[in-house]
C-alpha cells in the first residue's frame, strides 16, 4: 500500500522537475518579447515627435513671411497719393499752359506738365512690379479746384494757380514724399521718394518765386 502510494510522487516530482526548465525558458521569453516590444515603442514615439514639431514650424515661419505684403498695403497707399499729386500737377498744368497770361507762368506750366508725366510714368512702373493699381485722375479735391480755376482768367488765373497748385501742392507733395521716404517699408518705394523729392523741392522754390512776383502786380 505505501508503494502504490509513493509512485504517483514520484511520477509528479519527475515531471515537475521536466516541466519547470520550460516553463522557465517559455516565461524567459515572453519577458524579453516584452521588453523589445517596448524598447521599439520608444524610438517610435521620438522619431513620430521630430517630425511633428517640424512641420508645426514651417507654417508659422510662412505666416511670420506674409508680414511684408501686409506692410506693402501701406506703402501701397502712399504710392497711390504720389500718383494722385503728379496726376493733378499735370492737369492743373496744361490747363495754366493753355490759359495763363504771364510768360513766365506759362513756361512754368509746361516744366510742371512735363517733370510730372515723367514722375508718374516712374510711380506707374514700380506699381507694377509691386501689383499695387493706381489712380488714372485726380482726386475730387482737384478736380473741384481745376473747376474754380477754369472760371479764372487774366493776371487772377495766374495768381491762383501758382498760389495753389505752384505752391500750395508743391508743399503737400513735399511732405508726402518726406513721410514716404521715411516711413515706406518696401526699399523700392522708399528711393523713388528720395529720388522725387529733389525736384519737387526745386519745384516748390521756383513757384514761391513766381508767387511773388505776379502778386505785386
Amino acid at each position: 500500500m505505501t508503494q502504490t502510494l509513493q509512485r504517483p510522487t514520484r511520477i509528479a516530482t519527475l515531471c515537475g522537475a521536466v516541466l519547470l526548465p520550460v516553463l522557465m525558458t517559455l516565461a524567459s521569453g515572453a519577458q524579453a518579447q516584452a521588453g523589445g516590444a517596448a524598447t521599439t515603442a520608444a524610438p517610435m514615439g521620438a522619431t513620430t515627435a521630430a517630425p511633428m514639431g517640424a512641420t508645426t514650424a514651417a507654417p508659422m515661419g510662412a505666416t511670420s513671411g506674409a508680414m511684408p505684403g501686409k506692410n506693402m498695403r501701406a506703402d501701397a497707399g502712399m504710392l497711390r497719393d504720389i500718383a494722385h499729386a503728379n496726376l493733378a500737377e499735370i492737369a492743373t498744368g496744361k490747363l495754366a499752359a493753355e490759359k495763363a497770361t504771364n510768360p513766365k507762368v506759362k513756361e512754368f506750366a509746361q516744366q510742371m506738365v512735363d517733370d510730372h508725366t515723367k514722375a508718374l510714368d516712374e510711380v506707374n512702373q514700380l506699381a507694377q512690379t509691386k501689383d499695387v493699381k493706381l489712380p488714372t485722375e485726380p482726386d475730387l479735391k482737384h478736380k473741384a479746384s481745376m473747376a474754380k480755376l477754369k472760371l479764372m482768367s487774366g493776371n487772377t488765373f495766374d495768381k491762383s494757380y501758382v498760389k495753389n497748385a505752384g505752391v500750395g501742392d508743391h508743399v503737400a507733395t513735399e511732405k508726402l514724399l518726406m513721410k514716404t521716404q521715411s516711413t515706406a517699408r518696401d526699399a523700392d518705394v522708399k528711393a523713388l521718394a528720395g529720388k522725387m523729392l529733389p525736384v519737387v523741392q526745386g519745384h516748390l522754390k521756383h513757384a514761391r518765386e513766381l508767387d511773388g512776383m505776379v502778386a505785386a502786380k
